[in-house]
């Protein structure tokens, strides 16, 4: 017997392969949110991250509480889901992918710049860096459509060498430059650089630095002993992200304090190239600050290939967010099935992938670092926001659901036991989220248009699938034929009346085991072309059809239905086509006919298989094969 199985996520992952995927994607925004923040928050950016990292801290507990909880793929999606309704989910969903459309544009725009400093000059600015962000993100959908996989070691691999990269520097920095009199001359700027709108607008720009904190969730699927490895992975994150975000700020900002000329106030780090600053490509301005002598263009080199390398993985990861986060949706029915519909030949969400990432082609047309930031931090601090008010619902809602990890304090209220450090987050994200939707009215407008946008889509869609906003309605996936064969909502049962095996309806009758399921058996029978199609079947042909249907409801009981259809020879597979759509039929049962000529499967099954709408599962010498 040949058998396919369709397998699903293996939870093979531990903590450090967790660890290293999301460390991989935080750790890459270092390379261009150094630059976001000082370029608004000049001297006060070592306080922007501190500020960001206690948000960090809440966001983070909070994934980890909810993830044990519900160890699935889909994040703050998932969590809005179990906590509100489709509807909440769905929105928070369309932030997500907001947010994964902007990781994929910004990380591929800087790549370009440190791509500058390694081999051509033109990649360093426009058009030049937008060709060549928009060739990575090209290539990446493409290679992500083919189904490459991520290899766990090389991402463990890039990530403790960017990690100890990183750490290197801080600590040459704490060596060579680290000035407490250049830092606390840079804070008497207040007011004037930054303003407060000034300083307002980083904070929540900041939290692009903490770019891929969904990942781990969104691998929950995959990880062993979720209960402990996925707080132990978030856990490692946040030590090596304030190891490395409490400290490479201070070095930045002593190796390039905040100067005036003619009366304007700046850093280099937040400075355009054009002027003569390192805004693009700013861990390069802290190297160069720090005179390393003889080293220096070898120790900037080795930064941009590093840089170069991330920021290529991160953007690969955008892409694969995507392609999990437009099949989950599909599934859930929050997008049509053409967006989610599998690739025949590498069974990969291929149109999602190809749409989305030109719509992060899109947006980084403009070449606006300033904007990616922005309305990353627009999508982010929505979907973060979800994310606590989800677990503060649950706590409420299912306070006896098995909880692996707590959310670290304790609030009474009401009979319910609060999260505090959740309630916190949610007041930082969701003022952050003002912030950023206020104060800069172009980001208000285009992230208000992206939801609006997503929403409407949504209403049309469920509308016209004759579904509701609220109810969850999941797409049934086929599972192996095996004892654990899923359940399908209807089975068909094709039987020619010459060649009936009993073993069909067995088959048939695992796959839909609960009473409640449909069986419906079609006998075809052939008509000769001599003989008009609407003739009355002859009397030893009908009675043997009949005879068979009888037989399918004493092996298979009440649910089994059946009848008889003529077809023309060769016609039989496509009778077996529109039978299954006529009865949305989730799988076809078909017993495999004895070989005839050059064809392995014979003309009916060939037809079927190629036009199949669902699972078809062919019965071979009294075994399945799919």
């Amino acid at each position: 017997m040949a058998e396919r199985q369709l397998h699903g996520l293996q939870r093979v992952l531990g903590v450090n392969a967790l660890f290293s995927t999301a460390y991989g994607n935080v750790g890459s925004s270092i390379y261009y949110a150094l630059g976001l923040v000082a370029a608004l928050a000049a001297g006060l950016t070592p306080l922007v991250f501190v500020i960001t990292g206690a948000l960090f801290y809440c966001t983070a507990t909070t994934y980890a509480e909810a993830t044990a909880m519900y160890p699935e793929a889909g994040g703050s999606s998932l969590f809005a889901r179990r906590a509100f309704n489709e509807k909440w989910s769905f929105f928070t969903a369309w932030a997500q992918m907001l947010n994964y459309i902007i990781t994929i544009a910004i990380s591929a725009f800087f790549a370009a710049h440190y791509a500058g400093r390694i081999s051509w000059d033109g990649f360093k600015g426009a058009p030049w860096d937008i060709v060549f962000a928009a060739g990575v993100i090209a290539l990446l959908a493409l290679v992500n459509v083919r189904g490459v996989k991520d290899a766990v070691t090389v991402n463990l691999v890039l990530a403790v060498v960017d990690f100890m990269s990183q750490l290197g520097i801080v600590a040459l920095g704490v060596f060579l430059v680290v000035s407490p009199d250049v830092l606390l001359d840079n804070l008497s700027f207040f007011g004037e650089t930054p303003t407060l709108t000034e300083f307002l607008l980083a904070i929540p720009i900041g939290t692009v630095a903490y770019t891929g904190i969904e990942t781990i969730s969104n691998m929950a699927g995959e990880a062993r002993d979720y209960e402990t490895t996925i707080p132990a992975a978030i856990k490692r994150v946040m030590i090596a992200v304030f190891a490395i975000y409490f400290t490479l700020p201070l070095v930045a900002l002593s190796a390039l304090p905040v100067d005036c000329i003619d009366g304007i106030c700046q850093t280099q780090l937040g400075v355009s190239p054009e002027d003569g600053g390192y805004a693009n490509d700013p861990i390069i301005g802290v190297v160069s600050g720090m005179d390393l002598g003889g080293l220096q263009s070898v120790v900037e080199g080795y930064v941009a290939v590093l840089a170069v390398t991330i920021l290529v993985a991160a953007t690969n990861a955008g892409v694969l967010g995507v392609s999990r986060l437009t099949y989950s949706m599909g599934m859930y029915r929050q997008l049509p099935d053409s967006v989610r519909r599998l690739h025949p030949r590498y069974r990969t969400p291929y149109i999602g992938i190809l749409v989305f990432s030109a719509i992060a082609c899109l947006a980084l047309a403009p070449g606006q670092a300033d904007f990616l930031g922005k309305i990353y931090a627009f999508g982010a601090m929505l979907s973060f926001s979800m994310a606590h008010l989800s677990l503060i619902r649950l706590r409420i809602t299912e306070p006896d659901i098995h909880r692996p990890y707590l959310s670290p304090g304790r609030l009474r209220w009401r009979g319910s036991e609060l999260p505090p450090l959740a309630m916190i987050g949610l007041a930082g994200t969701s003022l952050s989220f003002v912030v950023v939707s206020t104060l800069d009215l172009t980001i208000g407008a285009a992230g208000i248009a992206w939801m609006a946008l997503g929403m409407t889509g949504y209403v049309l869609y469920r509308r016209r699938q004759g579904l509701d906003l609220v109810t969850t309605h999941a797409v049934a996936v086929p599972k192996p034929v095996t004892e654990h064969e899923a359940e399908y909502e209807s089975v068909l049962v094709a039987v020619d009346v010459n060649r009936y095996r009993p073993q069909t309806i067995a088959t048939a009758a695992k796959l839909a085991s609960s009473r409640r399921r449909g069986i419906h058996v079609v006998v075809f029978v052939t008509v000769p072309q001599t003989n008009p199609i609407e003739a009355p079947l002859p009397v030893d042909q009908e009675s043997a059809a009949l005879w068979i249907i009888e037989l399918a409801k004493q092996q298979g009981g009440r649910r089994v239905t059946g009848h008889v259809e003529k077809v023309r020879p060769g016609q039989a597979g496509r009778l077996i086509v529109d039978e299954a759509n006529e009865l949305r039929a989730h799988a076809i049962v078909m017993a495999l006919p004895p070989r005839v000529g050059t064809t392995l499967f014979g003309k009916t099954i060939e037809t079927v298989l190629s036009e199949r709408p669902c699972r078809v599962i062919i019965e071979t010498d009294g075994a399945p094969s799919a």
